[in-house]
């Protein structure tokens, strides 16, 4: 139970990184930022990473990430419970905030990186290319957390098993809620 809570707790900035872009959507003052970021450019005649990938999502993201890493910082610092969820990391330092700026950027791009394989091999927009779906915004935030801390084997192993059956539970919701297309 202790790696479970630890996965919930380090990975939060990605996993709201990850869902922000679709929230972000339905903000009308953000909508001048709903440019996609390949700007309609195509490789090999296919769209880069398509109309679903846009500044104003990976904006929103980066800062959810942000957001996420200074509530983790002060739910630390204020309540004892929670520096027994993350021992090996001291939620209470300012690198916590730049942890969750790259956890969250590592989600989104994982997820662009993912997108552009999936427009290359011709899968439509929205449609679920599994487990890549699930994979590709935990891969990329891991990836992107290297530089600020150390995790063991068990913990990284934690972090994919949880997040990986955390994303389409969190897509169903989504789609009940009618802020995305497809259940799943």
């Amino acid at each position: 139970m202790e790696l479970v809570l630890f996965a919930l707790w380090f990975f939060a900035p990605a996993g709201v990184a990850n869902s922000s872009p679709v929230f972000a959507n339905k903000i009308p003052f953000l909508k001048n930022l709903g440019m996609p970021i390949d700007r309609g450019r195509t490789y090999k005649g296919k769209r880069i990473l398509g109309d679903n990938k846009t500044y104003r999502g990976f904006i929103a993201g980066v800062l959810s990430g942000f957001a996420t890493a200074l509530l983790q910082m002060n739910l630390y610092t204020s309540f004892d419970w929670f520096t027994t969820v993350s021992p090996d990391i001291d939620y209470s330092q300012p690198v916590v905030l730049l942890l969750g700026v790259a956890i969250g950027f590592g989600a989104l791009f994982g997820d662009a990186v993912e997108s552009f394989f999936k427009r290359q091999l011709s899968f439509s927009s929205g449609k679920s290319w599994f487990p890549f779906d699930q994979l590709d915004y935990i891969l990329g935030g891991l990836l992107f957390s290297i530089p600020f801390v150390t995790l063991t084997a068990m913990q990284y192993i934690a972090i994919i098993i949880v997040w990986f059956l955390i994303h389409p539970v969190a897509t169903f919701i989504g789609w009940n809620l009618k802020l995305k297309d497809k259940p799943i």
